[in-house]
């Protein structure tokens, strides 16, 4: 059974950016995993020991996320649906804590709100690490995935990344995972007031009235 608080401990004693990277490969495919044990601590120590810079660990976490997306995006592609709902009711699915209710809800999330909930979706828990299949399973554009994956998930990871960061100036090392653990239930609905506001910009800036050009 994974140790959230164990492991928290094992990745501020070893933060890199190359582990930044790796666990959040991991976060983003159907292996469940949670980013709030990577980004948080890693941002902490940028504020704190400055060993490590919270914009590159942005940067580092997005790339990590996008890979983790593409792998479930091309193996929906590759497999198909009827074998992604029989993995995920294999034992083997069951250890990844997937079942047929969450690749429904992943699959019913994508085609209510079509692309735009690869990037919607990267906030919202339970949905965040799935919404790449049903992407897959029906073809989405490579480069709209892409590009929306990256854009919902760079959006998480500077609230994860500013949390850790401001937790470096008024929380003590042996405080922290609990510190992250306190505001972790306020970060999805920061993440989704976000990510509206991002859409709503990008669709203000796509249909705004264009203004007549002087003669």
């Amino acid at each position: 059974m994974f140790d959230a608080a164990s492991f928290f401990q094992w990745f501020v004693e070893n933060a890199s950016y190359l582990f930044v990277f790796v666990f959040m490969v991991i976060e983003s495919s159907f292996i469940p995993f949670p980013s709030e044990v990577v980004v948080p601590p890693a941002a902490y120590l940028a504020c704190t020991t400055g060993d490590m810079n919270v914009v590159m660990i942005v940067v580092v976490a997005t790339l990590g996320a996008i890979v983790g997306a593409l792998i479930n995006y091309y193996l929906a592609v590759w497999i198909g649906r009827p074998v992604v709902y029989r993995f995920a009711n294999s034992r083997w699915g069951r250890l990844c804590l997937l079942d047929t209710q969450k690749v429904e809800k992943a699959e019913a999330y994508f085609y209510k709100h079509g692309a735009i909930s690869t990037l919607i979706g990267r906030l919202i828990p339970a949905v965040r690490q799935l919404i790449s299949i049903p992407a897959g399973l029906a073809k989405m554009n490579i480069i709209t995935f892409i590009v929306f994956t990256a854009l919902g998930a760079m959006i998480w990871n500077i609230i994860l990344a500013v949390l850790g960061y401001w937790l470096g100036g008024i929380v003590s090392l042996d405080n922290l995972y609990v510190a992250v653990e306190e505001y972790n239930q306020y970060l999805t609905w920061a993440g989704i007031g976000i990510g509206v506001l991002f859409l709503m910009f990008i669709l203000w800036t796509l249909f705004k009235p264009k203004t007549a050009e002087p003669k």
